[in-house]
């Protein structure tokens, strides 16, 4: 399993269209992605702007090429990329250990 962190920073004021856009989003374009496990995202108390994603896939592979290399990914972003104030911070993550 890898975890895909991705830290978000959305212009000032757009929270709840945001919020919505993004659940829409993942339900309804990455939840049909190739090695797709699940998802969480969560929103900033002290930094409302700030989102933190977590994306759950089979492979590396199943983010980094069957969906960004897809027509899917650029759906994903039209559906959410027009509230960012910057490019998002992504990385993957490999399971160490859970309790």
């Amino acid at each position: 399993m890898i975890l895909e962190t991705a830290d978000i920073r959305i212009q000032p004021g757009r929270q709840a269209d945001f919020d919505a856009a993004i659940v829409q989003g993942l339900q309804t374009v990455i939840a049909k992605a190739k090695g797709f496990r699940g998802w969480r995202v969560v929103k900033g108390i002290e930094s409302p702007e700030r989102y933190l994603l977590q994306i759950e896939w089979e492979t590396l592979e199943n983010h980094t090429v069957d969906f960004r290399e897809s027509p899917a990914f650029a759906e994903w972003r039209a559906i959410v990329g027009p509230f960012f104030a910057q490019p998002p911070v992504v990385e993957h993550f490999a399971l160490v250990g859970a309790g």
